[in-house]
């Protein structure tokens, strides 16, 4: 690794973490030459998927789309920077495990949608009202009571291991 300081060839490790989930590690170096210290960032390359889109089109995955579909769904939500960080991961993680060269886009959708279900309820409206394409306020309802629904299903799970 060259120093970004004096571009000498000989640096050191100093420290090493793992971060985002496993995903990337984080490496705090030092030159051997000029002793500047500098942290490095290491992913692995792995190609996801492209993606087919309603239309037929096929498109390169994205993950800048990816997070910004979700951060608008989430605008103005008490969901922090690390919980969207992991849903992120959780959706790249998934898209490359497939092991398919190419994924509908309505399956990413799908994957999103379970990702807010889990952060943020309104959020997971928010997002659902647009990728299904809501006409009416009774489709929000219905939306709405299948949350409802699913909430009461839990809360008697949970009654019912006490």
């Amino acid at each position: 690794m060259y120093c970004p300081f004096c571009s000498a060839v000989d640096t050191k490790v100093i420290d090493s973490r793992l971060m985002r989930e496993g995903n990337q590690t984080r490496r705090r170096r030092q030159c051997f030459d000029c002793l500047e210290r500098f942290t490095t960032y290491e992913v692995a390359e792995l190609s996801l998927p492209r993606i087919i889109k309603r239309s037929g089109r096929r498109a390169a995955f994205s993950e800048e789309k990816l997070r910004a579909g979700l951060l608008r769904a989430l605008e103005k939500r008490p969901v922090s920077t690390e919980q969207i960080e992991t849903a992120v991961a959780r959706i790249l993680r998934k898209a490359m495990t497939r092991g398919e060269r190419e994924i509908p886009s309505s399956e990413i959708g799908e994957w999103v949608m379970e990702e807010l279900h889990q952060l943020d309820q309104v959020a997971y409206v928010r997002f659902a009202s647009v990728y299904r394409s809501f006409q009416d306020i009774n489709e929000f309802q219905k939306e709405i009571s299948k949350l409802t629904n699913h909430a009461k299903r839990i809360r008697q799970t949970k009654l019912k291991d006490k």
